[in-house]
């Protein structure tokens, strides 16, 4: 495996045609080394969840390239190199939460053992052991968020997409979410690539922050964690979590135009 977990280069992505079209990715270069949390940060439509699923090969780049793992997007695919988290649960409410997560173990015809095996592992990963039998209904909505979290590693894919998964938790939760997901990053290695509209959650979790503009997305700005892998709550108090906080705010205003996007 390539210490590149993702490389892009110039990947310019376009829907539609003539007066209809609308450009939602330009000139994007980036690379993610294995093992880094890479967050995307940038208002809503800048391109931050088009660029995962493009990563995903759920969408096309227009132009340019990028590989995942040395290969193609789609050859990842195949390879099941990673696994996603969307922004909502996304849980079969009539499976009980063991069931919910061996789903993809199901449908790569793993063994009765080993999905059993995947499963527990997955759910301890995430701190649901005994919740097994529960049914979505029955957990909170960071539960749920945890289980689809221990779905996307039961299958033990290398890199971790992660669309706004907090995004609709009251404070409280997500910050303990936000801890969760740091002990959980540092136990297991992934590489995580995590979309987010807080800056506070990106400047916490991440090795690398990646500023995006309205569209047409562009990076504005990659910023670089002074930061420890291994870090507490606490850290939003100091003069370098603040310092970074303000030059992310400086690059989301330097990327929009008020007057082109204001109503």
């Amino acid at each position: 495996m390539t210490d590149k977990i993702i490389s892009a280069k110039n990947v310019e992505l376009k829907f539609g045609r003539g007066s209809e079209e609308v450009v939602a990715l330009k000139n994007i270069s980036l690379e993610v080394g294995a093992g880094e949390f890479v967050s995307f940060i940038g208002p809503s439509g800048c391109g931050k969840t088009t660029f995962l699923r493009t990563v995903a090969a759920l969408e096309k780049p227009t132009s340019g390239h990028i590989l995942v793992n040395g290969v193609s997007p789609d050859e990842a695919r195949t390879n099941r190199a990673y696994g996603y988290v969307f922004q909502s649960a996304g849980l079969y409410p009539w499976r009980n939460i063991s069931k919910n997560v061996s789903l993809p173990l199901e449908i790569m015809n793993y063994s009765r053992e080993e999905i059993s095996k995947r499963v527990s592992e997955s759910l301890n990963l995430v701190e649901l052991n005994g919740f097994e039998k529960k049914f979505p209904w029955q957990l909170s909505g960071g539960m749920q968020q945890r289980a689809s979290i221990a779905r996307a590693l039961s299958f033990d894919a290398d890199l971790l997409l992660m669309d706004e998964p907090f995004g609709a938790l009251d404070e409280i939760v997500r910050d303990h979410l936000n801890e969760q997901l740091l002990d959980l990053w540092q136990k297991t290695g992934k590489t995580i690539c995590f979309v987010t509209h807080s800056i506070p959650e990106a400047v916490f979790l991440s090795t690398k922050i990646v500023v995006m503009s309205p569209r047409p997305g562009r990076i504005v700005d990659v910023i670089k964690s002074p930061f420890p892998s291994s870090r507490s709550l606490e850290i939003r108090d100091s003069k370098e979590f603040i310092s970074i906080s303000q030059r992310v705010r400086e690059g989301l205003r330097s990327g929009y135009d008020y007057n082109e996007n204001k109503g």
